[in-house]
C-alpha cells in the first residue's frame, strides 16, 4: 500500500437467521452473511462462505437482515405539531389552512431539531435513506438546517428544496405571509445544488427541485423548475392528485387532470417524481409508466385525511415505480417506516382484495421501489457493488413470537419493530437499538420546548 493512504475498514455481518438480499433472484438466505469495506458491500453469501474476520463483527443470530428502507417522502418540520389539537381532524385543504398559521412561526432552530427529531425516528425504524420536502421558509429558515441535521445523525439524505409562491390573494392556498418571490426560490435553489449536492455513486446527500404543489405554485416556476433540475441532472419532487379538491382545483384552474397539468410542464420522466397520486385516473397511471415516472405512496396520511385508497396495485401492474414515503409528521403523526411498510399492505388488501399485496411486495417498495423512485442504482439491496446500508431486526422480541415460520413475513405482518442495527454508508448509526451519533434524550428535550413555543406563538 502506498504511504499515508489510510487503511480501508472492514465490517462482517454473520449467522443471520435469513438474510433478504432484494438481488435480482429475490435470494433470502438462512445463515446468511455480508462483508462490507469501508462504505461498499463486498461479498454476500452463506456465512461459512464469507470471511470469518473483519474489523468489526456483528453477530446476527436470531436477527433479519436486510437493505435498508427507503423513505420517498416527508415533511420533517411537520414533527412539532404531530396531533395538534387544530388538525386533528378534517381533509387536506382544511388541514393545510389550520397549520399554514402556525408554521408561519418556524426558526431555524426548529427546522434543525425537527429534522433530528424526525431522522431518529425514520433511523430506529429501519429506514437508511430519506427524501424531506420542506418547503416553507420563515424567520430565516434555510433547507440548510435540515441538512446540517443530517450531516450530525449519519442519515443518507435527499434534500427537497420545497417553495409556495402563490398566496390566497392570488387564488392560491397557502397565506400570502407565508410565499415566495419565484425569482429568490429559483436562486436559493440554484445555490443549494451548487453548494451541497452530490451526483457521484454512493452519495450521501442530494438535492431535489421541489416546488410545493399546483395549488400553491404557479405554472411558470413548475416549468423554470423543471428546466433548472434538468441543467443541473437533479430529480424533480411535488405533491400531485392527492384528493378530490385537488383534482376540482386542477380542473378548475388548469382545465386539466393533474396528470395532464404536470407533463404539460415537463414534470414526468425517470428522474421526477410525485408524491401521493390517490386520484390518478386510468391515462395518468399509463403516463407514469410511459414516462418512468414515480410515485411516492404514503397510506397513514392518505388515510388519516380521508384522502383515498391510491390504487397501487393497478400501478405496479402497469409498471409504474412506487416506493414508500411516511409524509410530514402532523398528517402522519408516526415516522415510523417499518409500520408504512406494514399499513402499505393492509390498505391494498381493504381497496383490492386479500390478495392484492404480499408482505414481500410491501417490503419491495420500501427497497428496491424507493431506490428507483429516487433515481438511484447503488441502494436497495444486499448486492456487491452496492452502498453499505444494512438493518438488522432481533426476532427475539415477543412481538414475534410464534410467527417464526416465516420470519421476513412476520417483520411486516406483526408488530412493527425497531431496529437492533442499523449501518449507513458502512458506518454503524444505530447499535443495540440505540442511536450512536446523537444523544437523543437531548434531542427530544428541545424537541418539545420548541414545538411548545410554536404552538403558543399562533394563539
Amino acid at each position: 500500500m502506498p504511504p499515508n493512504l489510510p487503511m480501508s475498514k472492514t465490517l462482517l455481518i454473520r449467522h443471520a437467521r435469513v438474510l433478504v438480499t432484494m438481488d435480482a433472484a429475490r435470494r433470502e438466505i438462512a445463515d446468511g452473511a455480508i462483508f462490507m469495506r469501508d462504505h461498499v458491500i463486498e461479498q454476500v453469501g452463506a456465512s461459512a462462505d464469507l470471511p470469518q474476520s473483519a474489523d468489526e463483527v456483528i453477530d446476527a443470530t436470531d436477527h433479519v437482515v436486510m437493505p435498508g428502507l427507503i423513505n420517498t417522502h416527508h415533511h420533517m418540520y411537520q414533527s412539532l405539531t404531530r396531533v395538534i389539537p387544530e388538525a386533528q381532524n378534517g381533509e387536506l385543504f382544511n388541514w393545510l389552512t389550520n397549520l399554514y398559521p402556525i408554521w408561519a412561526n418556524l426558526t431555524p432552530a426548529m427546522v434543525h431539531v425537527s429534522s433530528l427529531t424526525a431522522m431518529a425516528e425514520l433511523m430506529l425504524s429501519g429506514c437508511t435513506t430519506s427524501s424531506d420536502h420542506l418547503y416553507i421558509y420563515p424567520n430565516g429558515c434555510k433547507l440548510d438546517d435540515s441538512i446540517e441535521a443530517a450531516e450530525k445523525i449519519g442519515i443518507r439524505f435527499h434534500a427537497a428544496r420545497g417553495s409556495m409562491s402563490v398566496g390566497q390573494s392570488n387564488g392560491g392556498l397557502p397565506p400570502d405571509s407565508v410565499v415566495e418571490r419565484e425569482p429568490a426560490i429559483l436562486k436559493d435553489t440554484q445555490r443549494l445544488i451548487e453548494t451541497y449536492h452530490d451526483a457521484e455513486r454512493y452519495a450521501m446527500l442530494r438535492i431535489v427541485v421541489a416546488p410545493c404543489s399546483p395549488f400553491s405554485v404557479s405554472r411558470d416556476l413548475m416549468r423554470e423548475s423543471s428546466s433548472l433540475a434538468r441543467h443541473y441532472g437533479v430529480s424533480l419532487h411535488t405533491h400531485l392528485a392527492e384528493n378530490a379538491n385537488d383534482i376540482a382545483y386542477s380542473r378548475e384552474k388548469f382545465n386539466m387532470t393533474p396528470a395532464q397539468y404536470a407533463e404539460s410542464c415537463g414534470w414526468v420522466g425517470p428522474d421526477v417524481w410525485h408524491a401521493h397520486c390517490v386520484q390518478l385516473d386510468e391515462e395518468g397511471i399509463y403516463l407514469f409508466a410511459r414516462s418512468g415516472t414515480g410515485i411516492a405512496h404514503c397510506p397513514c396520511s392518505n388515510m388519516r385525511l380521508g384522502s383515498g385508497i391510491a390504487p397501487i396495485r393497478k400501478m405496479l401492474d402497469a409498471g409504474v415505480a412506487v416506493g414508500l414515503g411516511v409524509d410530514g409528521c402532523a398528517s402522519n403523526d408516526s415516522g415510523h417506516m417499518l409500520g408504512e411498510v406494514r399499513q402499505a399492505m393492509l390498505l391494498q388488501r381493504v381497496g383490492f382484495g386479500p390478495d392484492a399485496m404480499t408482505a414481500r411486495q410491501a417490503l419491495e417498495m420500501a427497497t428496491l421501489g424507493g431506490a428507483k423512485v429516487l433515481n438511484r442504482d447503488d441502494i436497495g439491496a444486499l448486492v456487491p457493488g452496492m452502498a453499505a446500508d444494512v438493518v438488522l431486526f432481533d426476532l427475539r422480541q415477543i412481538g414475534f413470537a410464534g410467527a417464526l415460520h416465516d420470519p421476513v413475513a412476520a417483520l411486516v405482518f406483526c408488530t412493527p419493530a425497531n431496529v437492533a442495527y442499523s449501518i449507513i454508508n458502512g458506518r454503524v448509526v444505530v447499535r443495540e437499538g440505540t442511536c450512536t451519533t446523537v444523544e437523543l434524550g437531548v434531542v427530544r428535550e428541545r424537541q418539545n420546548l420548541l414545538a411548545l413555543e410554536l404552538a403558543q406563538a399562533a394563539r
